[in-house]
């Protein structure tokens, strides 16, 4: 690759290097830097949805999503700072308080990216008033099962089933509070035409929302290294 195309920048006070088209919270995990994320997934577009990948940049005081943000030539980036981990706890607790997650009683409970990360970043109580929204759940699907009460609306099902599985199954529909993951236009999981019934939509669930049927408490475990595997195999399928 031509010197030209490659982008040398600071990270938490270390100099690195990004190829052409790499974004910054890449270059960060090539050179073991680990930037929280719930959005995001190895093999999949990054869309910056849950925010919570954010970086400080030297002469901005703007917070960029670090998986959607490329970097410039001399840029100094922070990844942890106590303002970083202030406006990450907060999004975690607006997680938490916006749907129903009773972790004592889910299937991914120990499992969940969701309460990996809180126990992280140090979240030990929700400091907003909990909605208590009451969305269904669909159990129409002969292996699967969907609890809207449990998602975080990573969008992670939506590209998997469209990008990986190629059925385009899933989408969001409304807006703010109400926004639901729906199946086909708006119908039942298990009366869909397209659904192929892959499961990869289940194991890149960053919590309880998607679960194999016949789960109990803690007992719903994700394939986690499936989609780094069929990303590679593809790859080297078209070379």
């Amino acid at each position: 690759m031509s010197p030209n195309n490659i982008k040398t920048f600071i990270i938490d006070g270390k100099p690195v290097s990004a190829a052409e088209g790499e974004t910054i919270l890449e270059v960060a995990r090539q050179n073991g830097i680990n930037i929280p994320t719930l959005c995001n997934k190895t093999g999949l577009t990054p869309t910056g949805q849950c925010r919570l990948c954010m970086i400080e940049v030297a002469g901005s005081n703007r917070l960029f999503p670090s998986c959607v943000t490329k970097p410039e030539e001399g840029m100094e980036v922070t990844t942890d700072s106590p303002r970083l981990l202030k406006y990450r706890q907060m999004i975690l607790e607006l997680l938490f308080s916006e749907r129903n997650h009773i972790c004592a009683v889910c299937v991914s409970n120990g499992h969940c990216d969701l309460q990996s990360m809180s126990q992280r970043l140090g979240v030990t109580h929700i400091r907003y008033q909990y909605l208590h929204p009451k969305f269904s759940v669909d159990g129409s699907h002969p292996k699967f099962e969907v609890d809207h009460n449990r998602c975080i609306l990573c969008g992670r099902c939506v590209r998997v089933c469209d990008e990986i599985e190629g059925a385009h199954t899933r989408d969001l529909r409304n807006r703010g509070i109400q926004t639901l993951v729906i199946t086909e236009f708006d119908e039942p999981w298990g009366d869909s035409k397209s659904c192929t019934s892959c499961g990869k939509c289940v194991h890149v669930c960053p919590t309880g929302a998607l679960a194999e049927k016949g789960k109990s408490v803690a007992e719903m475990t994700k394939r986690k290294h499936f989609l780094p595997y069929l990303v590679m195999r593809r790859k080297g399928a078209l070379k």
